[in-house]
């Protein structure tokens, strides 16, 4: 996925345009000073600035040092071993996804306890994706990587595709998760643009505090043209830059004087500008609907029979908002209704 950078055409110098008719003689323009001198001042400004701005930093001068800050500070977790295989990498990264590492490690290696392989967990019904889930937050994530499970092993005899075409045609895989599993797991050179890597790009190269709310074309074509040309050095690449936005280049409180490439950072060169954009606003919890339908799964996730209308309803008082979570889970398929007022996780 390289981008081919855009090389504008330069105009060949026009002929000069001769006319018939004779031009009138030339009228004596007479130029204030005052226009001379300000017009020197703005031009000597305008090339003080562009002086003073540095320029953005190439692929080149960012890969060597980042991979190697990577080598000696990255974070040994359970889905970057040898032993996590494939699948092991597919399940951090649907996991990952929205939720800190901290709450994932736990489910992650219960997880894969339980199912080592897609084929095991293509075996179960989906509820049961969904209670081994458990408070992980964004459950239709478990419904995805389910039904991921089943077509892997429908279709690819049990293995993770290598393909990075196969796996963007699984059910609930989108690009940012077919990159990085065809990266981390198969070392290809592909563009994994998460949260941090985002960050990192932004800082670094376009010189902002923070990226725009949602991944732009813009974004795209900048990662891609900036991933390394050798496919193993290009997959840490990807690894690096996203470890160095976890624990460096963070949204809050990031610690530059740790950054190895500080020196080199547009953003910080050019003072650290604060944020400009769209005012960015921390996502809330309390009160919520996410937070209804969370403690109406929990009541699901731990019953053994279905469940009544009237013990659902003791989780939260306020009648309307409980209906339309409950009303929302089941048309996310993360609930099933059943005749007599019951209610359970799916089987299907």
């Amino acid at each position: 996925m390289t981008a081919t950078p855009h090389t504008p055409h330069t105009p060949s110098a026009a002929a000069p345009v001769t006319s018939a008719v004779s031009a009138p003689p030339a009228i004596p323009v007479t130029v204030p000073a005052t226009a001379v001198t300000t017009t020197a001042s703005a031009a000597a400004s305008a090339a003080a600035s562009a002086s003073a701005t540095p320029p953005a930093p190439s692929g080149g001068v960012l890969h060597e040092p980042v991979i190697a800050w990577f080598d000696e500070h990255a974070r040994d977790l359970p889905w970057r071993r040898p032993e996590a295989g494939p699948w092991g990498v597919m399940v951090s990264e649907f996991m990952l996804q929205q939720t800190p590492v901290s709450r994932v490690l736990p489910v992650y290696e219960q997880w894969l306890a339980r199912w080592p392989r897609p084929a095991d967990l293509a075996k179960e019904p989906p509820g049961e994706a969904v209670r081994a889930w458990g408070r992980l937050g964004y459950p239709r994530r478990a419904l995805r990587l389910h039904g991921a499970a089943v077509a892997i092993t429908e279709r690819h005899g049990g293995d993770v595709p290598t393909d990075h075409a196969q796996l963007l045609a699984l059910p609930g895989i989108g690009e940012y998760t077919a990159a990085a599993v065809a990266s981390f797991a198969y070392g290809q050179r592909h563009a994994v643009l998460d949260t941090n890597v985002r960050r990192v790009l932004a800082r670094a190269v376009t010189g902002v505090q923070y990226p725009p709310n949602a991944t732009t074309a813009a974004e795209r074509r900048l990662a891609r043209a900036l991933l390394p040309e050798d496919e193993r050095t290009a997959s840490r690449w990807a690894a690096a830059s996203m470890e160095l936005g976890a624990l460096v280049c963070t949204a809050k409180n990031e610690t530059c004087h740790r950054c190895p490439i500080a020196d080199r950072c547009s953003w910080h060169l050019a003072g650290k500008p604060a944020h400009d954009g769209p005012a960015r606003r921390g996502q809330t919890y309390a009160g919520t609907d996410r937070q209804v339908r969370g403690k109406l799964l929990a009541v699901l996730r731990e019953a053994v029979a279905p469940v009544p209308q009237a013990v659902l309803d003791r989780v939260w008082d306020e009648p309307v908002q409980r209906a339309r979570a409950l009303d929302g889970l089941v048309s996310d398929g993360l609930v099933e209704p059943l005749p007599g007022g019951l209610y359970r996780l799916p089987l299907t």
